[in-house]
């Protein structure tokens, strides 16, 4: 990933932050086939391993064995960012269009889980917290369900876990503009639904203010 120092995200917290608050990842293969991408949801156990599971009948577990390496890509709110956006536009146009937007390249290799009891943990652990954070009280909770036909289900796919080794975020949002034009484009984001993105961007603001 192409990552100049200015955009680089540092703070762990807002990594950790945006693999939680946007959970379905692109995972990276390279195999004897070639490059293989799979959009899979995975969630975060402590800071060191990421949880998750594939339908059996999706050929990673054979094509790319366990010790490999693979690259989760998670990806949060993006936006074209118009110059017209920017206050200091009419003072000097030295301004183009550009995009801004966050990731986080997370690297790790994997290991597959076959046994029921783990597949039981990984499908419960991403069920409840997706749930709770759906309906609350009212989540939805795995023994709703019948127990044949859990187990048929369960039958079907297999768990893993990877091993994180390195993580590399990039969060691109406009902080290599001036304050007023960092921040006017932060309230056009935030009125058009970036919210998660405007957030960040004024954070950097409060950050500049406190320096």
């Amino acid at each position: 990933m192409y990552l100049p120092p200015h955009f680089e995200e540092t703070d762990p917290s807002q990594v950790y932050e945006l693999i939680d608050t946007f959970p379905l990842a692109i995972l990276v293969a390279q195999t004897e086939q070639g490059l293989v991408a799979n959009h899979i949801p995975l969630m975060l156990q402590g800071k060191h391993e990421l949880l998750g599971h594939l339908a059996l009948n999706n050929d990673l577990h054979q094509l790319l064995p366990s010790g490999k390496e693979i690259l989760a890509i998670f990806r949060g709110e993006d936006a074209y960012i118009s110059p017209n956006w920017y206050p200091t536009k009419p003072i000097h146009h030295r301004h183009v269009p550009t995009w801004n937007y966050q990731v986080v390249h997370v690297y790790g290799t994997i290991h597959y889980q076959d046994d029921d009891k783990s597949k039981l943990a990984v499908v419960g652990k991403l069920t409840k917290k997706m749930e709770e954070r759906t309906h609350g009280e009212n989540a939805w909770r795995m023994a709703d369900a019948p127990k044949d036909y859990l187990n048929a289900m369960l039958a079907n796919i297999i768990a893993f876990r990877i091993e994180i080794t390195r993580i590399l975020g990039k969060s691109k949002v406009s902080q290599n503009r001036e304050t007023v034009d960092l921040e006017n484009v932060a309230k056009v984001l935030a009125e058009r639904g970036s919210a998660h993105m405007a957030e960040r961007m004024n954070q950097i603001s409060e950050t500049r203010e406190e320096e």
